[in-house]
């Protein structure tokens, strides 16, 4: 299985690098997508991903770093790396009042500014978005960019049955992470339930959010993304493993990672 948005680079995981990569591996998890959050960040990923031929890499700032310093020369110099296979994490964020809105819409503004520049392969690349509390906002600035829906990815999806409606009318994709499994998530899982299986994708966003029945394990890991995919599996009433084979095409072609792997 292909864990679709990790953070491998995170010091809660990079200390155990090695021993992260065994327990994916006997768990099923053979691919993963390391995704950054910094211009920083997204060097680190890639040489890990260079390392690895079944580890891809992003390439974008995440919105709570609104207010850092960012070398958007390196953002476009890893995007243009074949093993780079989407933008991102980018968004908006606003369940904390820091960073201010402000800054973040400026922020969302100059990387759009540097997607929409591209050429080649980066002109098409997916678009992993990070969106909390608003949704409202962040698709209407997408609609304007002229970035096709179908690039937009809306990854750790928290919202209700109303909510991924109004993603799903925009056109984007859909995924889940272990939060779809938790005993007072019934929300989600109502929306998860409406997602078409074609649109959906799913992800640990590791070292966050371990999924029930390993929800106490600190920090979370990528073999712990078959814990989610079962879980939606047994909700959708589908067989496991032909829902993990779903999942995983739709990575493949989401990702485009037979062309980047």
């Amino acid at each position: 299985m292909i864990d679709t948005h990790c953070h491998l680079t995170s010091p809660k995981l990079a200390d155990s690098y090695a021993s992260v990569l065994d327990r994916a591996e006997e768990a099923g998890v053979d691919g993963m997508i390391n995704v950054s959050t910094s211009s920083m960040d997204c060097v680190e990923g890639l040489a890990v991903a260079k390392k690895h031929p079944r580890i891809w890499c992003t390439s974008g700032i995440h919105p709570h770093e609104a207010e850092a310093e960012h070398d958007w020369n390196a953002i476009r110099l890893v995007a243009e790396d074949d093993r780079c296979v989407a933008w991102g994490e980018l968004g908006l964020d606003w369940y904390y009042k820091d960073p201010p809105r402000d800054a973040q819409f400026a922020l969302l503004d100059r990387h759009l500014e540097v997607i929409q520049s591209a050429s080649g392969r980066q002109a098409t690349m997916p678009i992993v978005l990070h969106c909390r509390e608003a949704y409202d906002d962040l698709i209407a600035i997408l609609r304007t960019s002229g970035i096709t829906p179908e690039r937009c990815i809306f990854h750790c999806f928290t919202g209700d049955a109303a909510t991924v409606d109004i993603v799903l009318e925009f056109g984007a994709w859909v995924s889940f992470t272990g939060i779809v499994t938790f005993g007072n998530a019934p929300e989600i899982q109502e929306a998860a339930a409406r997602v078409p299986l074609e649109r959906m994708l799913v992800e640990t966003d590791a070292p966050y959010l371990s999924p029930e029945p390993v929800r106490s394990m600190r920090p979370n890991e990528p073999c712990n993304v078959v814990h989610t995919a079962r879980f939606l599996a047994e909700l959708r009433g589908i067989e496991a493993d032909d829902f993990i084979g779903c999942m995983d095409s739709n990575a493949v072609r989401c990702f485009g990672l037979e062309d980047g792997g």
